[in-house]
C-alpha cells in the first residue's frame, strides 16, 4: 500500500460512555501501538478518541476513513486484524461488520445501515467525527465560524431575529420559541444578565445531552457565547449532573481550550465583546432540571422550585435576566447562524422546525442515539431505524418523555414526532427519550415505577404533588400485588387530574402521565389484574402462574436446563411440566423456550 494512501486515512475508535463500558479505551490504545510499532506502516494514519457513534449496544465501533468502513463490537483483541488486514492490505473482516436487520445482511458503511440512513444530524453533526479533546477537531469542521460572523457581521437584533425566524423551540421539553425568549430578555435593562446550560439531564434511560457534552462540548460553548452577545450578557453556568463525569470533564477541558485560543474571555476574537463560562456540578436531583430549581441549586440553595408569576427571562439567577436552555438547544444554534434560518426552518414541519435527538431505548433491535427531522412517524423511528421488537415479538407500546411522559400504544404508531402531535395524544416530546415496550411489558407495572420515580425525586413542597404522587403509588402497588378494586381506576383518575392542577412545577403537573395514559390506552390491563387477578405480561409475581401447553412442547429440555431452582421436569422429546410450589416465577422459561410453548396463567389458575 502506498504511503501517500496511508497518510489520508483516519481510524477513528468512539470512546463515550457506552463504548467505554465495552473497554473501547483500551481498543484505542491498542490502535496506537500497533500503528506506532508495525513496521509496515511507514507514515502513520491518524487516530482519534471521538465521541458517541449512536448504535451504543454494537460498540466499541471503529471507523476507518475515507474507505467509509465501519466496524462494530470491536475487542481490543481485534486491533491486529484490523491492521494488518483493512489497513495493510484492503481487505474487509466480515465478522467485525454491521448485521442490519432491515436488509438482513452485512453493511461496510454504516451511512447505508438503516439505523444511520434515515437520521439527518445537526445536534449531532460532529459526534464520533471529532475528538472532543481538542479544538482543531472543531475548527475544521466549521467550529466557532458562527460565532465569528455574529460579531462582525451581525449586530445583537439580528442575531434574535436570525434564531426567530428559524423557529427553533426549546429541545428541553416545553418547546417553548428559543428567539422569543432570547428576544425578552434582551429587552431587560437589568444587569449582569446570565446565559445558563440545562445538562442535568434526569430522565431514566436518557442521555442526548450527555452524549453532545461528552462528544462535541465547544457546539454547546459556541451557542452560549452567541446569546451572550445577543442578550448582553457577560457569563455563563453549565449545569451538569455530578453523575456525568466524562461530560464535565470534557466540558472543562473544551472551555480551558477555547479561553486559551481567545473564544472566551475579554476581547473575544479582538473585538470588545467579553463573555466566560463555569460549571456548576449539580447533585443528581431529578427535580433540579426544572428551572428555577436549578438555579436555585447553581446560587447554592436547596433545588426547590418557585412559582413563575415572574419568568426567569427577566428575574432568574440572583434575580438577574437569565436564559435558560438545555444542551441539544445550544447545539443549534451555530449551524443555524452559519446556514441560516431559512435552512432550518425547511427541515421538520411548518411549526416544529429543524431535527430532535433521541435516545432510543427498550425492547428494540437497534438501540441507540438518533436525530431525526421533526414530524418523523414514531414507526419509522422504531421499525425503520430501531429494526423493529426484538426477538419479533408483538409490540404494545412507547413511552415517550421521560418518567413523566405518557405511553403511547400501537394504535398511534403512525403519530408524528413533534411538540403539538404528542401533547394532543396525552404525551410528551420531553428531552427525547423513547422507551420501546413488547408484549412482556406489564402496563400497570410500568405507571407504578413512574409513581415510584417521581415520588422519590418531588421535592415536596407542595402537598398535591408529594401526598398525591405517594397515594397514587400506593394504589398501584396494590393493584399490582392482587388487592386492587374497581373503583380505584376512577380514583387514580381523579388523583391525577387534582395533581396536575394544584402542583407548583411542572414535575407534579406532568406526574400523572403514565397513569393516565396507561389507563386511558390499556384499561383492560387493569381490569384484568384487579378483576382476573392476572398479569397477562407475565411481571406481577403475585397475579403470574406459569404453565406449559404439552400440546405444543417439543420436549427440548432448554427451559430445564435453565431454571435457575430447578422447577420443571420432563423426558427429553416428551412433554415437560413446570411444579408450581418450586417455581420462583423468573420468566426464564417463558424467554427462552423456542416453541412458545410456556404460557401465563392467572394467580389462581389451576394445571
Amino acid at each position: 500500500m502506498s504511503d501517500f494512501y496511508n497518510k489520508e486515512r483516519k481510524i477513528l475508535v468512539c470512546c463515550g460512555t457506552g463504548c467505554l463500558a465495552n473497554n473501547s479505551y483500551q481498543v484505542y490504545e491498542n490502535f496506537k501501538e500497533e500503528l506506532k510499532n508495525n513496521p509496515a506502516i511507514t507514515i502513520e494514519p491518524s487516530i482519534k478518541a471521538t465521541g458517541c457513534n449512536g448504535l451504543c449496544e454494537k460498540g466499541p465501533v471503529v471507523k476507518i476513513l475515507p474507505d467509509q468502513i465501519s466496524y462494530f463490537k470491536v475487542s481490543p483483541n481485534d486491533v491486529n486484524e484490523i491492521v494488518e488486514k483493512t489497513i495493510l492490505k484492503d481487505e474487509i473482516i466480515d465478522r467485525l461488520l454491521y448485521f442490519d436487520t432491515n436488509k438482513k445482511k452485512r453493511i461496510v458503511s454504516h451511512k447505508d445501515a438503516s439505523f444511520y440512513k434515515h437520521q439527518h444530524k445537526i445536534a449531532l453533526r460532529n459526534i464520533g467525527e471529532v475528538d472532543p479533546l481538542h479544538i482543531k477537531d472543531y475548527l475544521e469542521r466549521d467550529g466557532y465560524k458562527a460565532l465569528h460572523k455574529i460579531l462582525f457581521q451581525m449586530t445583537p437584533d439580528e442575531v434574535i431575529s436570525e434564531i426567530e425566524k428559524s423557529g427553533l423551540r426549546g429541545r428541553g421539553g416545553a418547546g417553548f420559541p428559543t428567539g422569543i425568549k432570547w428576544r425578552t430578555c434582551s429587552n431587560y435593562e437589568n444587569f449582569p444578565k446570565y446565559v445558563v446550560c440545562n445538562g442535568d439531564e434526569g430522565d431514566p434511560g436518557a442521555f442526548m445531552d450527555r452524549s453532545i457534552m461528552e462528544g462535541d462540548p465547544h457546539t454547546v460553548i459556541e451557542g452560549m457565547i452567541i446569546c451572550g452577545y445577543a442578550i448582553d450578557s457577560n457569563k455563563g453556568y453549565l449545569y451538569i449532573r455530578d453523575e456525568y463525569e466524562l461530560a464535565r470533564r470534557n466540558m472543562q477541558v473544551a472551555i480551558d481550550e477555547a479561553r486559551k485560543l481567545g473564544y472566551l474571555g475579554k476581547n473575544i476574537l479582538g473585538s470588545s465583546f467579553e463573555f466566560d463560562l463555569e460549571i456548576v456540578r449539580g447533585g443528581g436531583a431529578f427535580v433540579c432540571g426544572e428551572s428555577s430549581a436549578l438555579m436555585g441549586s447553581i446560587e447554592g440553595d436547596v433545588g426547590e422550585p418557585r412559582a413563575k408569576y415572574i419568568r426567569s427571562v427577566e428575574k432568574g439567577l440572583w434575580d438577574q435576566p437569565t436564559v435558560l436552555n438545555n444542551v441539544e438547544t445550544w447545539a443549534n444554534i451555530p449551524p443555524i447562524i452559519i446556514k441560516g434560518s431559512e435552512w432550518f426552518k425547511k427541515i421538520g414541519t411548518e411549526k416544529n422546525s429543524g431535527t430532535k435527538v433521541f435516545s432510543l431505548v427498550g425492547k428494540v433491535k437497534n438501540t441507540g442515539l438518533v436525530e431525526i427531522p421533526m414530524g418523523t412517524k414514531l414507526s419509522e423511528l422504531v421499525f425503520q431505524i430501531g429494526g423493529g421488537i426484538i426477538k419479533d415479538r408483538p409490540f404494545k407500546a412507547v413511552q415517550t418523555g421521560g418518567p413523566s411522559g405518557g405511553c403511547i400504544p400501537k394504535e398511534n404508531m403512525d403519530i408524528p414526532l413533534d411538540f403539538d402531535s404528542l401533547s394532543n395524544i396525552g404525551s410528551m416530546m420531553g428531552s427525547g427519550g423513547v422507551i420501546v415496550m413488547d408484549d412482556t411489558t406489564c402496563m400497570v407495572e410500568v405507571a407504578r415505577y413512574y409513581m415510584e420515580f417521581l415520588s422519590e425525586e418531588s421535592c415536596g413542597k407542595c402537598t398535591t404533588c408529594r401526598e398525591g404522587i405517594n397515594t397514587m403509588l400506593k394504589i398501584l402497588k396494590n393493584i399490582t400485588m392482587g388487592k386492587g378494586q374497581l373503583e380505584d381506576i376512577d380514583l387514580l383518575l381523579q388523583l391525577g387530574e387534582t395533581i396536575k392542577e394544584g402542583s407548583l412545577c411542572a414535575l407534579g403537573k406532568t406526574a400523572p402521565n403514565p397513569v393516565l395514559t396507561t389507563i386511558q390506552y390499556f384499561r383492560d390491563e387493569y381490569i384484568d389484574h384487579i378483576v382476573n387477578k392476572k398479569c397477562s405480561a407475565g411481571v406481577c409475581k403475585n397475579l403470574t402462574t406459569y404453565y406449559i401447553d404439552k400440546d405444543i412442547c417439543i420436549g427440548c429440555g432448554l427451559c430445564s436446563r435453565k431454571c435457575p431452582v430447578n422447577a420443571i421436569a420432563g423426558k427429553l422429546k416428551e412433554p415437560h411440566a413446570i411444579d408450581k410450589d418450586i417455581c420462583i416465577k423468573c420468566g426464564n422459561c417463558f424467554t427462552l423456550c423456542p416453541k412458545n410453548a410456556v404460557k401465563i396463567g392467572g394467580a389462581d389458575y389451576e394445571y
